[in-house]
């Protein structure tokens, strides 16, 4: 029995193979190292993984996950799962492999990460040859829920936002400056509160298509500026992407991607079933 788990920042997807061969599909939170550390992590997850997964029955848990780039970061999640899964072997790599992996299995190429937050890469078809930092929520993750996020709620704040559409964000959160003040800079996994926020402009995109497009447009053209652009070459590989806001947003993606003259390849909300398949199919003893 193995189990295979992609993690983002918000939602970790996991999915069980037991002996019979049969796929079990289950959730829990995400684990971010640089948000939850792993005493956090142990308790979740006794909280939450479910009653009939056999844990001492695992011989191999697979984790990839947002944040785990680093020895120290991998570190973190390893000794955590090892608390939980106590008889199996514990693989722990980057989010962005996963995407690899997922996205183009065993071929080179480009992947990126369109979710919480943002990464993108250059694939040989084994590993990761080039990444250009995204320098996470503070700094980067253009193009990320969490930075389509923090201009929603900065155009909320200073009155920017269509009149019609600044009502419904209040209808829908009754937030005040200062809530939003308190959840950003005193409540923990700020980026994932900036994140909830881009699911709202995709609910109301089609009343107020300007400032949708305009949003989500500014975001991903800084996405490409800051990231994409200066890969070498970049023009000779498609955009092959994972993630809930490429996926939620894929027809304003693909009208910058073409602005910048690069092709649209594969872009899928979550990995979790075509990382099962390269477990299984392409490389089963990974």
């Amino acid at each position: 029995m193995i189990v295979i788990a992609d993690g983002g920042s918000t939602k970790t997807n996991w999915c069980l193979i037991n002996e019979a061969g049969r796929k079990i599909y289950f959730n829990t939170e995400g684990y971010n190292p640089y948000f939850s550390k792993g005493e956090y992590i142990v308790q979740s997850l006794n909280e939450t993984l479910p009653d009939h997964l056999e844990r001492e029955k695992l011989t191999a848990v697979y984790y990839y996950g947002a944040g785990c780039s680093t020895p120290a970061n991998v570190k973190i999640v390893a000794d955590a799962m090892k608390q939980i899964f106590t008889h199996a072997t514990v693989f722990v790599g980057h989010d962005l492999l996963a995407s690899c992996r997922a996205l183009l299995g065993n071929e080179p190429g480009f992947a990126g990460i369109l979710g919480t937050g943002t990464n993108s890469c250059l694939y040989d078809g084994t590993d990761i040859t080039l990444n250009i930092d995204s320098l996470g929520y503070f700094l980067g993750d253009e193009g990320s829920g969490s930075y389509i996020g923090k201009r929603i709620l900065s155009d909320y704040m200073k009155g920017y936002m269509p009149k019609g559409l600044r009502e419904a964000f209040y209808d829908n959160y009754a937030l005040t400056n200062e809530d939003i003040f308190d959840n950003i800079y005193n409540k923990p996994l700020p980026n994932r509160f900036c994140a909830s926020f881009s699911k709202f402009l995709y609910d109301f995109k089609d009343n107020y298509e300007d400032y949708a497009f305009s949003t989500i447009d500014y975001a991903f053209t800084a996405f490409f500026e800051a990231l994409v652009i200066h890969y070498p070459n970049y023009k000779d590989h498609k955009l092959n992407c994972v993630g809930s806001v490429g996926y939620s947003f894929r027809d304003i993606l693909s009208i910058v991607a073409d602005r910048y003259e690069m092709g649209v390849g594969k872009i899928i909300r979550s990995p979790i079933d075509d990382l099962v398949h390269y477990h299984l199919e392409l490389a089963p003893n990974v």
